[in-house]
């Protein structure tokens, strides 16, 4: 997400490398999740605080799931594109979370590696690794989106798909990832063009808003985050947990169309500069706002004045990280120079032979069978 992409098909205007529209999308759906972590300790003990959660949640990870998928390939993986996957996303995940633990042992905590379950926010690397090695074979179903989505929901019932190597929010997510791969293909260029849809769009997003202010307490965070198996005391029971889930997925693709439809798709004069440090917002985040966490710092924020002042805050240090200078210092994190891992020449499978196998000599050549004889 990080690179510029060719564009994908559907868009309208001159290519310059980047479409801001895409970079305007990745901004604001990356700072909104800044804004989350940032007051993610407190946000229980105040309504406005909770309720902003809820609101906008479709706007953050599942509008970057989709919005990765817009940018990903179906095509067969080769040398070229796992070469790219391991350089763009296995080496900085497992970069970050030796980062991640050492900042914790800093803070006082004890020392441990995460390999099976990523910190934070890595756990969007891993899914993103699976989803980029399932693509190719989930785009060749005859209903994709049909398969993912029950795969999704069945997945909530076997306690084996959890946290662990981010398993359950792999399945989950995937039907919106190839969701957002059948937009960078051009599918709904109607919906996205259409003057029809444009206040629709801002319903759904005003709708979005009024169920989280008037029943953010009721709605369960397992729920959205979708993490885990579902849970006996879920309203519904664990025969009808589905229903929920599949509410969840139908009111975060729709959201998230909504939001993508209501972002402006011409160069903002700031917002696309920063949106094209997305990925790296994204990234270094946490390593900031978990000192001044861990420091109780956040904690002493109560007034509505002050809580104000910390989403501004989160606001600030979104744009400090998009900026081109934190890229440029980042970059070897980000997209690590990782070339010497690899063959000078990537390898190409060859035709299986036994090595032991000698040539046959002419005598042992199999002779051409004789030609069948015309019936008259």
């Amino acid at each position: 997400m990080e690179q510029p992409s060719a564009r994908p098909a559907g868009t309208t205007g001159p290519d310059r490398g980047r479409d801001p529209w895409w970079d305007n999308a990745r901004f604001v759906s990356a700072t909104l999740i800044v804004i989350l972590h940032t007051m993610g300790s407190i946000m229980a003990q105040h309504h406005a605080l909770h309720a902003l959660h809820v609101s906008t949640w479709a706007l953050r990870v599942p509008a970057f799931v989709i919005l990765a998928g817009v940018f990903s390939s179906a095509g067969p993986l080769g040398p070229r594109q796992l070469r790219a996957v391991l350089q763009s996303i296995v080496v900085p995940a497992l970069l970050f979370s030796v980062l991640f633990s050492l900042e914790a042992y800093w803070l006082g905590a004890e020392f441990t590696l995460h390999i099976a379950q990523l910190p934070w926010t890595l756990w969007f690397l891993m899914a993103l690794f699976f989803w980029r090695l399932l693509l190719p074979l989930v785009v060749q179903l005859r209903h994709p989106l049909l398969v993912t989505t029950v795969v999704a929901l069945a997945v909530g019932y076997i306690d084996e798909f959890g946290m662990l190597f981010a398993a359950s929010r792999t399945l989950v997510y995937m039907p919106l990832f190839y969701l957002g791969w059948r937009i960078g293909q051009g599918s709904l260029r109607t919906w996205f063009t259409s003057r029809w849809s444009l206040p629709l769009a801002a319903a759904g997003l005003v709708a979005a808003g009024v169920v989280g202010w008037l029943w953010h307490r009721d709605i369960s965070g397992a729920w959205l985050s979708m993490s885990d198996t579902y849970r006996p005391e879920d309203p519904m029971s664990l025969r009808w947990a589905w229903l929920i889930r599949l509410a969840v997925l139908a009111s975060a693709a729709f959201l998230v169309l909504c939001f993508l439809r209501l972002v402006p798709r011409r160069r903002l004069p700031l917002l696309s500069a920063l949106g094209a440090g997305g990925f790296t917002i994204y990234l270094l985040h946490p390593l900031f706002i978990m000192p001044v966490r861990e420091h109780g710092l956040i904690a002493k924020v109560n007034t509505p004045l002050e809580q104000i002042g910390l989403v501004l805050c989160a606001l600030t240090l979104s744009m400090v990280l998009g900026s081109t200078l934190v890229r440029r210092v980042f970059q070897p994190l980000i997209r690590p120079p990782v070339t010497g891992l690899f063959a000078r020449t990537p390898v190409v499978q060859r035709p299986v032979t036994a090595p032991w196998a000698a040539p046959l000599t002419p005598q042992e050549q199999p002779s051409a069978p004789e030609p069948a004889v015309a019936a008259r």
